[in-house]
């Protein structure tokens, strides 16, 4: 009986790690839309929500460089894992101090895809596999539309596109500067964060991240328009 069950759990676990191992090299083409697993949710639970896919070339590029500047910094540097900040999150926890987090955003895109919300250790335990795998099978540029188009900017809005229309009735190519680095900083917590009536504290992020935007050169070079 116990042999059974141990079987069992062993054949979920392999279809469970089948799924992104199949799923990812089709993601890379670039007629196939993917959609998260909230996505998947709110389909099958009949919630209204909001996502139209557009092309990275579509996105205006200040946009691509706020996000960068704001949620991962080494992103066009790293393969899937930014182990120097993994590192410091490790120290900072083994001190007792209270961490900070350093998921990139090719993990972020894999627990869009693959796994699920709230915070778990099992979670980022999975996490830094399917972002070495992402990194390894997808080329910069595609992870990076797949994220941005995935991605919750609010409560059933998912990806640039309907959160530019959302918050500021514009598509996601003529987004200023401003509305940028707003929409960046909601990121962290879209629940709580309104990119078109910001608080105090949002307005001094978005400053920050205007400026590394502005500043940004060869940190953004993987997801620059291509002449």
């Amino acid at each position: 009986m116990l042999r059974k069950i141990i079987v069992t759990i062993l054949a979920g676990l392999l279809i469970l790690a089948a799924i992104p191992a199949v799923l990812t090299p089709i993601y890379a083409l670039p007629f196939i839309n993917p959609v998260s697993t909230l996505m998947l949710r709110d389909h099958f639970t009949f919630r209204p929500y909001l996502r139209d896919w557009v092309p990275l070339d579509e996105v205006a590029p200040v946009l691509r460089y706020s996000v960068l500047m704001s949620e991962d910094g080494q992103y066009c540097r790293h393969h899937g894992v930014d182990w120097g900040e993994m590192r410091a999150v490790v120290d900072q926890f083994m001190e007792g101090e209270e961490t900070r987090g350093a998921s990139t955003i090719t993990m972020q895109t894999a627990k869009n895809l693959f796994l699920w919300n709230g915070r778990s250790y099992l979670r980022k335990a999975l996490e830094l596999p399917l972002a070495i795998y992402l990194d390894l099978v997808l080329s910069k540029r595609r992870l990076f539309e797949i994220y941005l188009n995935i991605v919750e900017w609010d409560t059933g809005v998912y990806g640039i596109e309907a959160a530019s229309q959302h918050y500021f009735g514009r598509p996601a190519s003529e987004l200023t500067a401003r509305q940028a680095a707003l929409l960046a900083v909601t990121l962290p917590n879209p629940d709580d964060r309104n990119p078109a009536n910001p608080t105090r504290r949002q307005a001094r992020l978005a400053d920050r991240v205007q400026r590394l935007a502005a500043q940004s050169g060869d940190y953004v070079g993987c997801v620059k328009p291509q002449e």
